[in-house]
């Protein structure tokens, strides 16, 4: 009895510790003469992706308003490495209907309007 309760125990903490892919941190593309790095962990139950830092177009660190600022917001995993939820663009402050699309360190990120007939895309890349 007591190794069935441990090995039960043991296969809750297993699941729990695996990570989802989407966590991590994410190189963003160039946008305005910026990019950033975005930190994507769960967020109840779903994932969300926030500024951790911005940088130049030469890659030199800078000061921005935007870190510490939620972009990827809600996304629930829809399964195949898709995922559904809400972007936010600081650069116009507005918020969209967003989905990823996931394949091992690559993710294209995709911000919708118009019941998703107009769409606004960015590939972003695994920093770690």
């Amino acid at each position: 009895m007591k190794t069935m309760m441990l090995a039960a125990a043991l296969a809750v903490l297993g699941a729990a510790a695996a990570a989802d892919p989407l966590e991590g941190v994410w190189q963003t593309e160039l946008d305005e003469e910026r990019y950033a790095h975005v930190t994507i962990s769960p967020c109840a139950t779903a994932y969300c992706g926030t500024i951790t830092q911005s940088f130049d177009a030469a890659g030199t660190p800078v000061k921005s308003d935007n870190v510490g600022k939620k972009i990827v917001i809600d996304m629930i995993p829809q399964g195949d490495g898709n995922y559904e939820g809400s972007v936010f663009r600081p650069s116009n402050g507005k918020t969209y209907y967003g989905t990823i699309e996931l394949s091992g360190n690559k993710l294209k990120l995709r911000g919708c309007v118009a019941g998703g007939l107009i769409c606004a895309k960015q590939n972003w890349a695994r920093v770690k």
